[in-house]
């Protein structure tokens, strides 16, 4: 079972990936993980008061069961396909990076505490980032008419333009915000 503990090489997740895909393009389904959101909302019956939630939502049910296979298979992998929580990066990576941001046990855990540790909660400032991160990536999710996993796995596959447009800024987005605003910030 020593096999099932080690991460899965590129040549077997990827297949796996694109047969998934190929599976939805051949069923006319669109994956993403933003629209599950807008789902729950319109089950809640936020349709009521908004037109955005006003859709056939039955016809999403496919994709919570998605949502659910993702939480469902983090919990799985976590609990009972890993020996080792730890995240391998670049011992330079390590030592001369993070660890100079304050962040000392990126070598020993897989989230680090000073993100993740229930007392962020109670530092104002990281408090205030969360939200402003959570109200950004939801508006970018919106604004852009999808998540990085819809546009980059679904988008991409069915070969959409906006698609494309979207992944190249989620990249140039990710690369301003490690290497220009995360040092500010920590």
């Amino acid at each position: 079972m020593n096999w099932i503990q080690q991460p899965w090489p590129w040549y077997v997740a990827g297949p796996l990936i694109a047969l998934v895909m190929i599976l939805l393009l051949m069923l006319d389904k669109k994956m993403g993980m933003s629209s599950n959101l807008r789902t729950l909302c319109a089950i809640c019956g936020a349709g009521k008061t908004t037109s955005f939630f006003r859709f056939n939502w039955k016809a999403q049910r496919w994709n919570l069961v998605v949502a659910l296979g993702m939480v469902l298979g983090g919990f799985i992998g976590e609990n009972l396909l890993s020996e080792d929580p730890t995240v391998h990066i670049a011992s330079n990576a390590i030592t001369e990076d993070l660890k100079e941001m304050g962040f000392s046990d990126v070598d020993n855990a897989y989230a680090p505490d000073k993100l993740y540790a229930d007392n962020v909660f109670n530092d104002p400032i990281i408090l205030l980032i969360l939200i402003i991160g959570g109200l950004l990536v939801g508006f970018g999710a919106r604004y852009a008419g999808g998540c990085t996993s819809g546009h980059a796995i679904s988008g991409l596959s069915d070969l959409q333009l906006p698609s494309l447009i979207a992944v190249i800024g989620f990249f140039i987005g990710g690369l301003l915000m490690v290497h220009l605003i995360f040092p500010l910030i920590f």
